[in-house]
């Protein structure tokens, strides 16, 4: 799928969608509340077919982010998925790993620093952080104590 068709392709999935940005030729962000993540993740996935590569998770002080990357293998463009999570008191998203079972360990990962929750996420359990880590300590939130 070239370039130009994605972008057009992006106008069926525009009512889920807070804004498109597109930083250069190759790199598209497609900005949307939580709630909407997970359509616009199936729909990149299933109906234009971009390839899954990772997930990242933020704390940007008024809310978390998750950011799903995609790749368009075609044209080499990423298009991320910037989902963002207004309630920093019980954060949470749609797990993908019905879409993308390769999802499950990077969301895992996001749970177990962030404490965002993934809901309906197979196996929701610590990933990175030992075992006796304190419940509740999430070491990548800006509110840590260092």
């Amino acid at each position: 799928m070239k370039q130009e068709e994605l972008n057009n392709r992006l106008s069926e999935i525009r009512d889920k969608l807070i804004d498109i940005e597109q930083t250069n030729d190759v790199r598209t962000y497609l900005l949307c509340e939580s709630e909407n993540s997970f359509a616009v993740s199936k729909f990149l996935y299933e109906d234009l077919d971009l390839r899954f590569l990772i997930a990242t998770g933020l704390d940007s002080e008024d809310c978390f982010e998750i950011l799903y990357h995609f790749s368009n293998d075609e044209t080499g463009c990423i298009v991320t998925v910037k989902a963002f999570i207004r309630d920093r008191e019980n954060p949470s998203i749609e797990s993908i790993t019905s879409l993308v079972p390769g999802a499950e360990w990077i969301e895992r990962e996001i749970y177990d620093i962030l404490g965002i929750e993934i809901k309906n996420h197979p196996n929701m359990k610590r990933l990175v952080l030992a075992d006796d880590w304190p419940e509740g300590v999430y070491p990548l939130r800006k509110d840590v104590k260092r």
